[in-house]
């Protein structure tokens, strides 16, 4: 057998934090975040009672039309993020395989880098843990990635406009219950 064509095996640390040198970043795929429904019809309950009264007042008012709303289908397949498989050597020499979700600068990580990481497992278990922090020695640049989430995804407009309907809706309740 011979020893050159041999390759080392592929592992998922076990441990919170990962020091070695980075060798590659695979291509990247995307993968979406699974939003929950409670808390989506929560958001667009409240969002529609202020929905229905900007609908009144335009109606009163007869100006055009408001902009152009997402449907729930839409909302409720929730956002893309980035996952970049990341293959690490770490210090007693084991090839390490992680999962980088989210963007980072070009510029941040090139094969070489010296690096630790700090890792968290996914839920599902068959994943490689995914890259919470990362410290690039190299550099001395200190990375997080960042990943959509259910409020990004909703958006600031409709964020608003749901507390603004929580707000009515108190408001009114707190009238009803004095009377």
């Amino acid at each position: 057998m011979d020893t050159e064509l041999y390759s080392r095996r592929i592992v998922s640390p076990t441990e919170r934090v990962v020091t070695g040198r980075l060798i590659r970043l695979m291509e990247g795929y995307a993968r979406e975040v699974r939003i929950g429904q409670p808390a989506l019809v929560a958001v667009l309950t409240a969002a529609g009672v202020v929905g229905l009264l900007l609908k009144v007042v335009r109606a009163l008012l007869s100006s055009g039309g408001g902009g152009a709303r997402r449907s729930f289908k839409e909302l409720k397949k929730g956002p893309e993020f980035l996952v970049t498989p990341v293959r690490v050597r770490d210090a007693t020499g084991r090839l390490v395989e992680v999962e980088l979700h989210g963007h980072l600068p070009q510029s941040a990580l090139h094969p070489g880098d010296h690096v630790q990481l700090t890792l968290r497992p996914q839920r599902d278990e068959d994943l490689p843990p995914r890259v919470e922090r990362i410290v690039n020695l190299t550099t001395g640049q200190l990375l997080t990635p960042r990943t959509a989430t259910l409020w990004s995804h909703l958006g600031p407009a409709l964020l608003l406009q749901a507390m603004l309907g929580v707000v009515l809706l108190l408001g009114v309740a707190a009238c009803s219950a004095l009377t």
